[in-house]
């Protein structure tokens, strides 16, 4: 399977995607804060993996410019419909591409973030030293990912399944330990690592980490 099968897939859950709810509440509204307390005013930021735009569109009206992308074309369709319910989102604009497409610019990036995001990228030390590169100085990587290492063995065995008959997109096999690994390898210092859930067991730590 390819990039271009992954975005096919996400094409056709869409619609589907979009009409499900969060399951942990409490969870995704403890990572909205803890993100919105370290972004800055003044700060221009990056989301990769956008889905269908609902973090976007809670966090962009606290910066500068907010582009969220995603390689699926349905699901930025469905976010720009959710930008245009929501109005007074100037600052806020979605991309279909992929986080390998975005060149370094001469005004970078102050944060970078990636929820649910890292675990579906098939070269993650490349993904993440191009992440890197498009940040400034002192940019912040922020990403909650789940990490499938630490989940049930049984996982590791469907996914394979999964994907070769179109029910699942790639996704990527590390624990928390060696995410972290990764994070460091590339090139950033990790300021916090954090589990926000507030029921069951989260596969999914919380990183924040600096370029250095």
């Amino acid at each position: 399977m390819s990039i271009a099968d992954d975005a096919r897939f996400w094409n056709r859950s869409a619609r589907k995607y979009a009409k499900g709810r969060v399951s942990d509440e409490a969870g995704y509204e403890r990572t909205l804060e803890r993100t919105r307390a370290l972004l800055k005013p003044d700060d221009r930021v990056l989301e990769l993996g956008c889905g269908t735009g609902t973090t976007a569109i809670r966090l962009a009206g606290g910066v500068k410019d907010y582009l969220a992308t995603d390689i699926s074309a349905d699901m930025i369709a469905i976010a720009e419909e959710r930008k245009s319910a929501a109005g007074a989102l100037s600052n806020l604009a979605f991309r279909v591409t992929t986080a390998e497409a975005i060149l370094p610019g001469d005004a970078p990036f102050n944060a970078v973030l990636g929820f649910n995001y890292l675990h579906l990228v098939r070269d993650l030390p490349g993904t993440l030293q191009h992440i890197h590169s498009l940040l400034g100085a002192q940019g912040l990587l922020i990403t909650k990912t789940p990490c499938v290492g630490d989940m049930n063995p049984l996982i590791r065995l469907v996914l394979p399944v999964m994907r070769a008959i179109g029910k699942a997109p790639y996704a990527g096999v590390f624990n928390a330990t060696e995410l972290g690994r990764h994070i460091m390898a590339d090139g950033f210092d990790i300021l916090a690592t954090e589990i926000h859930a507030t029921k069951g067991k989260d596969r999914r730590p919380y990183i924040v980490a600096r370029k250095r």
